[in-house]
């Protein structure tokens, strides 16, 4: 998740997926990591493309996007846009 400080959206985020997102098979499979866009890139991320909009989340599978949701439009949307993305990975593993 690509944030900013003072961002309205990426409050909401916070207060609607934030408590539940780590409980979730989503949050499983996709562990939150936080990156604030106005603070040094960590170098595995060095490379990636520019993000202005906050919040921006995007989804690496062994260090390629496979996809990104651009803003928070919102819970409903949020999941099923990450489900959209989530089905464009392999397989999980097996527990």
């Amino acid at each position: 998740m690509f944030e900013s400080k003072g961002c309205a959206w990426c409050a909401a985020w916070d207060r609607d997926i934030a408590p539940v997102y780590p409980k979730t098979d989503e949050g499983n499979r996709l562990p939150l990591r936080r990156v604030d866009i106005d603070d040094a890139r960590p170098d595995d991320l060095r490379e990636f493309p520019a993000i202005r909009l906050t919040p921006t989340f995007v989804v690496l599978d062994q260090g390629r996007e496979v996809g990104r949701i651009q803003g928070y439009p919102g819970d409903d949307m949020f999941w099923g846009l990450l489900d959209r993305i989530i089905a464009r990975l392999p397989a999980a593993p097996a527990p």
